[in-house]
């Protein structure tokens, strides 16, 4: 049930992530070309050495007592949002969600081939993208001025979403649409802390997300941090039972896997400790926890949260059958 980032190009640099995998069945990892505490490279320094990386890992992770492959994910949207570039011997990048958003979807499908083609060579086995936050404001931090969002119209999200993630699924990489249940809005970062959308949302940003959990076009969803008081005065939606267990469980329908969004990001450290996000995420549906280990480091936070997970449980306050569930979506996801 764990997504966490780690240092290190090469298996005997990555610290606590080898145990974790042999001695606690780690379900996946995230891969960052920089790592921002200390501005220095991280996990990717070429494609040979990244394909060497995680065919190691998997191997480690496949040789566990778990007997499953890890999920290797990367943020390789396109555009400014892209781990993979020619920096490090990669191809170029391909243009921004906006610029393909304006042409056609069936650009947008080469589009996404070509960032699958890349990503299945270096081993990473599903994108966190493509994004469908609709372009409600233009000057929103995190997507609208970052030109991460296919367009303002929700039918036209919807195109070039699905032709996006067609082009991956040629490829054999999977998908996680992103970031539920609407980020484009937002006047605020959620990576700085808390973001209230609640006079500025509305309910037209979840028909991306509706369409793409119909029929399998995704493979995975991933939460937004933001908050909206109208649906859940208490909790952003990440950790939220009212937008994910009632909203995306049971109006839309979805019934794979739930991502949060790091749980490390100021809107969630800066309102709850970490223990907490881990009981609400789970409560709320979430079944792969993301730790980027990216605003902060921690060594033990595998460790932490696994115990963590085993104390709720042990306790009452999780049922193990909501646990078991989330086990059987990760085991189908690594299945297909």
């Amino acid at each position: 049930m764990l997504l966490v980032g780690f240092r290190g190009m090469r298996p005997e640099e990555t610290g606590y992530l080898l145990p974790a995998i042999r001695e606690h069945g780690l379900g996946g990892v995230v891969l960052f070309d920089v790592d921002l505490p200390t501005g220095g490279p991280r996990n990717i320094g070429s494609p040979e050495q990244l394909a060497s990386l995680t065919s190691a890992l998997q191997e480690e992770s496949v040789a566990s007592p778990s007997g499953l492959p890890l999920v290797i994910t990367v943020d390789q949207e396109g555009g400014r949002v892209a781990r993979l570039t020619p920096t490090y011997g990669f191809p170029p990048v391909t243009p921004t969600a906006a610029e393909l958003g304006a042409g056609d979807p069936e650009a947008t499908r080469d589009a996404g081939a070509a960032i699958g083609q890349v990503l299945a060579g270096a081993g990473v086995t599903m994108n966190l993208a493509p994004v469908v936050d609709l372009n409600v404001n233009p000057a929103s931090p995190a997507i609208g001025a970052l030109h991460r969002s296919f367009s303002a119209d929700a039918e036209q999200v919807i195109r070039h979403a699905e032709a996006f993630v067609a082009g991956h699924h040629g490829e054999g990489v999977q998908c996680a649409i992103k970031h539920y249940p609407g980020h484009g809005s937002a006047t605020g970062d959620t990576h700085r802390g808390v973001v209230d959308v609640t006079a500025t949302w509305s309910e037209v940003e979840l028909e991306p997300f509706a369409a793409l959990c119909r029929d399998g076009r995704t493979d995975a969803v991933l939460t937004a941090h933001i908050v909206h008081r109208g649906i859940d005065p208490e909790h952003p939606a990440t950790l939220s039972r009212a937008w994910i267990a009632d909203r995306l469980r049971t109006s839309i329908g979805w019934d794979g896997v739930v991502i949060s969004d790091d749980l490390q990001m100021g809107a969630i450290r800066d309102a709850y400790g970490h223990e907490e996000a881990v009981r609400l995420a789970i409560e709320a549906g979430v079944d792969l926890l993301l730790i980027a280990n990216q605003q902060a480091f921690e060594e033990d936070v595998v460790t932490r949260t696994v115990d963590r997970i085993v104390e709720l449980v042990e306790s009452g306050r999780v049922d193990e059958e909501r646990i078991d569930r989330s086990w059987q979506r990760i085991t189908a996801l690594k299945a297909t």
